[in-house]
C-alpha cells in the first residue's frame, strides 16, 4: 500500500479540556490541501487572544457554509458533524495515511473528535500520529524553535502574519518536516 504523509494543524477555543475546534488545515506530502472552518465552536470560550490570533485569521468569513474545490485544494465551512463527511472524503483519496502535526496533545484529540473517537477515524488513517516536536528534539534542535524561522531562515517575518491559521500552520509543519528529513539524508 502506498503511504502518504498528511501534515495537519487545528485551531481551537483555548488550551483547556473541553476546548472546541474552530478550524483544521491539512496538506499532503504531494501538496493537496484541505481547509475547514467549523461554524459551531463554543463562542463563549473565545477570549481576546483567540479572537485576535485565530478568529481574525479565518479565511472563509464571507461564506455562510459550503464547499469549494479548486484543483487539489478543498475548502469547507460546515458544522463539526458535517466535517466528518468532508474530511473522510478527502482522506479517502489516499491508500494509507500517516498523520503528522506540530505538538500532538490537542491536535490529535481534536482530529479524533471529528469522528467521535479514535476508534472511528477512517480505516486508511494509521492509528499512531507523529509530531515534528519529537523530530526536532531527535535532531538536537530546540523543540521550541520558531517554526517559521526554521522553515524560511531570516526572511520568516512575512510568514508570521498568518500564524495560527490552520492551513498556513500545516504548510509550515510540512516545510519543517521536509527540511528535518533532508538534514537526516545529508548527515548519512
Amino acid at each position: 500500500m502506498k503511504l502518504t504523509k498528511i501534515f495537519f494543524d487545528t485551531e481551537f477555543t483555548g488550551l483547556r479540556q473541553r476546548t472546541t475546534l474552530i478550524s483544521i488545515g491539512l496538506i499532503s506530502e504531494c501538496g493537496k490541501t484541505f481547509y475547514a472552518e467549523v461554524m459551531d465552536y463554543d463562542k463563549f470560550q473565545v477570549d481576546r487572544w483567540i479572537q485576535e490570533n485565530v478568529i481574525d485569521k479565518l479565511i472563509l468569513n464571507d461564506w455562510a457554509f459550503g464547499t469549494k474545490v479548486e484543483g487539489d485544494n478543498t475548502k469547507v465551512k460546515c458544522s463539526l458533524h458535517d466535517l466528518r463527511y468532508y474530511i473522510s472524503q478527502w482522506l479517502g483519496q489516499f491508500e494509507q495515511v500517516e498523520m503528522w502535526s506540530d505538538c500532538l496533545a490537542y491536535d490529535w484529540v481534536l482530529f479524533c473528535n471529528i469522528f467521535g473517537s479514535a476508534f472511528n477515524v477512517p480505516e486508511n488513517v494509521y492509528y499512531i500520529p507523529f509530531d515534528i516536536c519529537t523530530l526536532f528534539k531527535f535532531r538536537g534542535i530546540d523543540p521550541d524553535i520558531s517554526r517559521e524561522k526554521y522553515a524560511f531562515g531570516e526572511v520568516y517575518a512575512e510568514m508570521l502574519k498568518m500564524k495560527h491559521n490552520a492551513l498556513a500552520d500545516a504548510k509550515i509543519i510540512k516545510m519543517c518536516h521536509d527540511k528535518l528529513m533532508i538534514a537526516e539524508i545529508s548527515a548519512v
